[in-house]
């Protein structure tokens, strides 16, 4: 992955996340390129560490398209506890815009990069994100999880994840469907019913 920065007052952010050598240096089809720059599309923005919401605020007040998943923490801090709504996927907001439009999006202080390979920002599935708003919005219990890519791969055919694929494991004596984002490197957990999910076969889990 690289970093594509347009904020002369950002310091480049170090990654730690492993870069996929065979598209790091992919050739791009120059067309695809062009076509890109001028549709809507979900990037996911690299975000300093805990500017997730102000960026979300800014992203509203500039009318561009944004999605910052949360989750409810509860949290002791001396004498009460409480609950904090915190970023699902830390580090990320995910923004819908048109490549030539970048610029709104790259010049809110705190916003790193766009996330793609080979300098070039590359799109998130867009069923991808509706599902997991959808899921989201139907009040799915979700928390992170450590990035996950072997397990027993399972394809959601019941509810608001319907068409979504990830990996059934079991915590607590109950079944938890991980949905992984590989463009970023990171996985969350999610409430699902063993019934509402089916195996996929013929495919590597890893």
């Amino acid at each position: 992955m690289t970093a594509e920065t347009s904020n002369p007052e950002f310091p480049r952010v170090p990654r730690t996340d492993p870069v996929a050598s065979d598209l790091s240096f992919a050739t791009y089809d120059s067309s695809l390129v062009i076509r890109r720059s001028r549709e809507n599309l979900w990037y996911a923005a690299y975000t300093c560490a805990n500017h997730e919401k102000r960026i979300a605020e800014q992203l509203s007040v500039r009318s561009v398209e944004h999605f910052l998943p949360l989750y409810s923490s509860v949290r002791r801090w001396k004498d009460r506890r409480v609950q904090l709504q915190l970023p699902l996927f830390p580090g990320y907001i995910f923004v819908q815009i048109a490549l030539c439009d970048r610029l709104q999006v790259l010049e809110i202080p705190g916003v790193a990069s766009l996330v793609g390979f080979g300098g070039i920002p590359t799109p998130l599935p867009e069923a991808e994100i509706a599902a997991l708003k959808a899921g989201l919005e139907a009040g799915l219990r979700a928390e992170p999880h450590p990035y996950l890519q072997v397990g027993r791969r399972v394809r959601v055919i019941a509810g608001p994840l319907v068409g979504l694929e990830g990996i059934l494991i079991r915590k607590k004596n109950e079944f938890r469907f991980v949905i992984s984002l590989d463009l970023i490197q990171r996985s969350i957990l999610l409430d699902v019913e063993a019934t509402s999910v089916e195996p996929v076969y013929g495919r590597p889990s890893c």
